[in-house]
């Protein structure tokens, strides 16, 4: 489900106007966030710390509403809900895009993510499914890497305004505090280094429940 927003009315008009005319009109940043608090709740459901912070990902994802917004020819369209388009490793060093639809319920959400994360590494190719509408961000995990910064190859011949999200490996600190880089990517029509910061603040608040 999705409606049209009224561009007209709206107080980012002139910032969408300019934005979307550029050549590459994303703009990214790379924060550190603490996993600590995350990462032991995660062990204490006994559930992948992957599919864990996937969701936490997701529910901040749709509490900002900037992040629902998709570019529609000269429109936007703000979704209802916002899902997880998240590359799948399999054993033999490949992946796969995958679509996990997001829930609330986390018990819920684990149980669509494991089918599909089953169905990734039960499958060969990049594509293995179709991905008809755009209501989705994409997501990857890039555990070896403890990055500072990030880029994305990317067409920009290929209309995309999708949120780009990743994280790299976790470290320790002496004094075992966990930590994470996260890569954010958006579409500098649809919102500003504001709204990204109400998402990594709210990320943020997630991880340490």
């Amino acid at each position: 489900m999705k409606t049209r927003l009224d561009l007209e009315n709206w107080n980012r008009k002139e910032h969408f106007l300019f934005f979307k005319q550029m050549e590459e009109p994303f703009f990214g940043v790379t924060v550190r966030v603490d996993c600590t608090k995350g990462y032991a709740k995660a062990k204490e459901l006994g559930t992948s710390f992957f599919i864990y912070y996937l969701h936490k990902t997701l529910v901040a994802v749709n509490a900002i509403e900037n992040f629902k917004y998709r570019i529609s020819v000269e429109a936007i369209d703000v979704n209802q809900q916002i899902d997880g388009s998240a590359t799948i490793g399999r054993a033999d060093g490949t992946f796969g895009f995958s679509l996990i639809e997001y829930h609330p319920d986390f018990e819920v959400f684990e149980k669509i993510a494991l089918t599909e994360m089953e169905r990734i590494q039960n499958t060969t190719g990049l594509f293995t499914r179709t991905f008809d509408q755009d209501n989705v961000i994409h997501f990857s995990a890039i555990p070896w890497l403890d990055f500072t910064s990030l880029s994305h190859a990317r067409s920009y011949r290929f209309p995309d305004s999708c949120p780009k999200i990743s994280f790299g490996k976790m470290t320790i600190s002496e004094d075992g505090k966990k930590s994470m880089p996260m890569s954010v990517h958006v579409h500098h029509g649809l919102m500003d280094g504001w709204h990204v910061g109400q998402f990594v603040d709210y990320f943020q608040e997630l991880m340490n429940e």
